[in-house]
């Protein structure tokens, strides 16, 4: 009989200290740190192969190509001779990739991962830091684990959320209650749950004592005080005959906020069906690099498609997904003709009968499979991550604004900043601020507000320039310190800086930062491309937005995005482009006042006067008070051709 199939043979303890142990309980954990970590990185994607080029980047990033193959030949040499004296071969190594076999081998985080209303326990798991020994390995490694710790914990905190809201008796409730709270100790939600619960068990002393708990943890980390809700709740615990009410009350809904504390979609990646003769570890490599790639992006939570694999069986990965609360499943298939790779997918929202959302379809050269693999997962998460946003949003606008989330307010706020009607526009402030009262640590709030500030001065809508100007600022450094590895939170400040404040150095910077973090998201290639214009760097700047229209070319952003190239092309001359980029920026979105002054100046380098003087009237419509010397005031081109170039055109179309 394989010892395999009997059980696992290695217990893989990676919350807390690392620890691995053979069945015979011998410790078989290797003795430097860059090993350990080899077999984390391994034992987080179980049964899934890992390419050697991501292993090597990710434990020796600052040495070459050639340094990086060696020492992640050494290291997995090291790994097989820890793991012998477990007697049955764990790592499958091939030429391109490396994998830990999953059947043989038990991982406390996945274990967790996996917890759900049969099996609460497993969430129990989770009683310290994932690898709490290997920081400061190196940059690459910190950076996914910081990932990777932020992943755990949302996987925890929709566990938990879940145990809750299915919790069945008074019992059950508070045991859900006091998993949720051990994770997130301000969730108000789940307080009110377990007041409940210890009320309707008769235990009136024990529900005053989660609320007083309550109460207090609320005044230290926010200064603020129970809900009215929470509050109404204690009085009625204080009042004669209140126990026997609550027992015979229902069992609790879900804590309004435990859908907050998610703060995202919750989304998985199956192993994609492979169709005719492909290799499996293509539909698995793929899945990982999708899975991956949309991981870099903060608001979305994923669930590792081994994972959610296992947890299909017989039952099917959409039965699966359900079973594990997640709101999307990407899936879809793989097939080979010759030496062409045709990728389908699909993308499901699982919170309706008729939920396919979104199809797309890649064909690609089969000769470089990790090309391959690299390509289609960034055109998809580019694509995809839009169109979920934007499914999220119109679901938060459905759900009103009763007891919302920070997360539901954000969502409110992003549509009403891009239609950009002016009261709409206004009142997505309203919303960002409540927001960020509700959750003064959630990053994307402060991000986002920044970001409104940007249309806020650029369309010309601001009462004090000067303060708004000054308000983006703060909000987006505020953005920054929150959550330092949140790409768009960073390409929003490297905007403000590049735009607003002519900072154009620094705002490429944290441009650069962004892409590096995650170099799929649309914004960050098109605000890197603006600030390449602004510094006179045309050609660079072009090249960059075509990589975010390759990305992303039906992206729903376009009228905004697309317009970016007006800059460029009318500093290279190119002023017939420049007008057509400016026609069809300003017919997606007649509203939007940035994309008519590019335009404007070009039509006057053509000598178009008719519609020079048509896009003049129509952009006073939006800012009145738009004059030349504010149009040389605001623009942040730093070449003195540049301005010039601009001015000319702008006085050649009659721009005062």
């Amino acid at each position: 009989m394989d010892a395999a199939a009997a059980g696992p043979c290695l217990r893989l303890v990676l919350i807390g200290r690392m620890e691995a142990w053979s069945l015979a309980s011998v410790q078989v954990l290797p003795r430097t740190r860059k090993a350990r970590a080899l077999l984390a990185v391994l034992g987080l994607a179980l049964g899934t192969p890992v390419t050697r080029q991501r292993l090597a980047e990710l434990l020796w990033s600052r040495r070459g190509a050639e340094q990086q193959r060696g020492s992640l030949r050494q290291a997995l040499h090291e790994l097989q001779e820890s793991l012998a004296p477990v007697g049955v071969p764990l790592l499958v190594p091939t030429r391109e990739a490396v994998m830990l076999r999953a059947g043989p081998v038990w991982v406390d985080a996945l274990e967790a991962a996996r917890s759900g209303p049969a099996r609460p326990e497993a969430l129990d798991l989770l009683t310290g830091e994932l690898l709490a020994d290997l920081d400061g390995l190196d940059p690459a490694f910190d950076a996914w684990l910081a990932e990777q710790r932020r992943r755990l914990r949302e996987a925890a905190l929709a566990q938990a959320a879940l145990l809750l809201e299915r919790a069945e008796g008074p019992a059950a409730a508070a045991g859900a209650a006091r998993r949720l709270l051990g994770f997130d100790p301000v969730n108000e939600g789940a307080w009110r749950a377990l007041i409940r619960a210890e009320g309707s068990r008769g235990d009136r002393g024990a529900a005053l004592a989660a609320y007083e708990n309550c109460r207090a943890l609320l005044a230290e980390r926010f200064g603020t005080t129970p809900s009215a809700e929470t509050e109404a709740l204690a009085v009625a615990l204080r009042a004669e005959g209140v126990v026997p009410i609550l027992a015979a009350a229902p069992p609790p809904p879900a804590p309004p906020t435990a859908r907050g504390a998610l703060r995202g979609a919750r989304l998985g990646v199956p192993p994609l069906r492979v169709i005719g003769e492909v290799e499996e570890h293509l539909s698995i490599g793929l899945a990982e690099e999708i899975t991956a790639a949309l991981a870099r992006f903060r608001w979305i939570f994923l669930v590792d498609s081994a994972s959610l694999a296992s947890a299909a069986g017989e039952r099917g990965e959409e039965a699966a997904a359900r079973t594990m609360g997640l709101d999307f499943l990407l899936a879809g298939t793989v097939q080979r003709a010759g030496d062409r790779v045709r990728v389908s997918l699909r993308l499901t929202d699982l919170r309706e009968a008729a939920g396919l959302v979104w199809t797309g379809r890649f064909d690609r050269e089969a000769r470089d499979i990790l090309a391959l693999q690299d390509e289609v997962a960034a055109e998809v998460v580019a694509r995809i991550d839009p169109e979920i946003l934007l499914i999220e949003a119109s679901r938060a606008i459905a759900r009103g604004s009763v007891n919302a989330s920070a997360y539901d307010l954000l969502l409110r706020a992003i549509p009403a900043i891009h239609r950009l009607d002016r009261d709409g526009f206004l009142r997505a402030a309203d919303w960002l601020r409540q927001a960020e009262a509700l959750e003064p640590d959630y990053a994307p709030a402060h991000a986002w507000h920044a970001y409104w500030h940007l249309f806020l001065v650029g369309q010309g809508w601001a009462v004090d320039e000067a303060h708004s100007m000054a308000e983006a600022e703060r909000l987006a450094q505020r953005a920054i310190a929150l959550d330092p590895l949140d790409a768009q939170a960073l390409t929003i400040s490297g905007h403000v800086r590049a735009f607003l404040h002519h900072r154009l150095e620094e705002g490429a910077a944290l441009h650069e930062r962004a892409l590096a973090l995650n170099p799929n998201l649309a914004m960050a290639w098109v605000f890197s491309g603006m600030a390449l214009s602004y510094l006179g760097r045309h050609e660079a700047a072009l090249t960059r937005l075509d990589r975010y229209a390759q990305l992303a070319p039906c992206h729903p952003h376009a009228f905004f995005f697309d317009a970016a190239r007006g800059i460029p092309a009318l500093c290279l001359g190119q002023h017939e482009a420049a007008v057509e980029v400016g026609r069809k920026a300003t017919a997606l979105h007649a509203g939007l006042s940035y994309p008519y002054k590019t335009y404007l100046s070009a039509l006057g380098h053509l000598g178009l006067v008719s519609e020079a003087a048509e896009v003049k009237a129509r952009l006073l419509a939006i800012e009145p008070d738009f004059t030349l010397e504010k149009a040389l005031r605001r623009t942040p081109l730093r070449r003195p051709e540049d301005v010039a170039h601009y001015e000319a055109g702008l006085r050649k179309a009659g721009l005062e």
